[in-house]
């Protein structure tokens, strides 16, 4: 874990080098291509995982992909009939979801509904302060997708209440939790780094950074583990082998969803749409995953 996030640290820094000599054209061309490649890889094992979980014989596979198309389907159904809900929805499960992957290991001790508030606390206030840095942006996304105009008072006022109930939180985790005390500091000298990726990065680059190198790689680390015991390389080709039509899959929907938009505010929103679609089954699949 710790040789993880070694490298996540490393790759913010090489991130935010490369900020001051990339073009904001050429951010948006490598922040797509590392989530179209690491990004979408590290949720294309889905089906796996659950026949892993559920210990399930081969003539159910079919039981289980229905089941999953089902939960995306119904996924765009939610943004196409009410988007406003559906976002709001998909923020807050991702919220938890990039909580549980960066702490589900760290954190081994105190109470457990503890443990899962500040999950979520803190992959909230990772989404926030991504969203707080880039309020232009993100307005611009928001209407595209909910036709909802939201200004940035209200990003600044939800920001500042999820700030504080963040701080009370992590207060309440470090009196309750001795593994949490001996890496308070590490973590949130951790946190301050984000900070400064998505203050000084776009939307698309800042975004990049952490999905990839502070949640799809160590997710995919953590996946190879429970799939075949270690990490490895051979383990890691075993892992993309399987995910592979998945992925080219994916692919494709991605493919068309750029076809079918007209200029880059409108791609931006099909995209954070798309990912929402295939978040919610996998968020709930990496959740049994842990609990297993």
């Amino acid at each position: 874990m710790y040789k993880i996030q070694s490298i996540s640290v490393f790759t913010s820094f090489l991130g935010l080098w490369l900020n001051s000599y990339l073009s904001e054209r050429n951010q948006i061309f490598l922040g797509f291509l590392l989530i179209f490649t690491f990004g979408i890889l590290h949720g294309a094992n889905d089906l796996v995982l659950i026949s892993q979980l559920e210990n399930r014989k081969k003539q159910n596979f079919l039981k289980i992909l229905i089941s999953y198309i089902i939960v995306v389907l119904i996924s765009v159904l939610l943004f196409t009939k009410i988007p406003i809900v559906a976002l709001i929805l998909f923020i807050l499960v991702s919220a938890y979801h990039f909580g549980e992957q960066h702490w589900e290991e760290i954190i081994k001790d105190g109470n457990n509904l503890i443990k899962k508030i500040f999950q979520f606390n803190y992959g909230l206030i990772i989404l926030l302060l991504l969203f707080y840095f880039n309020k232009q942006e993100v307005i611009e996304i928001v209407f595209k997708i909910t036709a909802f105009a939201i200004n940035e008072i209200t990003i600044s006022i939800v920001f500042l209440i999820a700030l504080v109930l963040f701080l009370i939180n992590t207060y309440i985790m470090y009196k309750n939790s001795a593994s949490f005390k001996k890496i308070v500091i590490e973590q949130l000298f951790y946190l301050m780094l984000l900070c400064l990726i998505f203050k000084v990065s776009g939307l698309i680059w800042g975004f990049t950074i952490y999905f990839i190198f502070w949640h799809s790689i160590p997710s995919l680390n953590d996946q190879i583990r429970f799939l075949y015991g270690n990490y490895s390389f051979i383990n890691f080709k075993k892992y993309f082998k399987s995910a592979f039509l998945y992925w080219i899959i994916s692919l494709v929907g991605i493919s068309l969803l750029y076809l079918i938009s007209k200029d880059m505010i409108i791609f931006d929103a099909l995209f954070f749409s798309f990912l929402a679609s295939i978040t919610f089954p996998h968020a709930i699949v990496i959740l049994k995953m842990y609990e297993k």
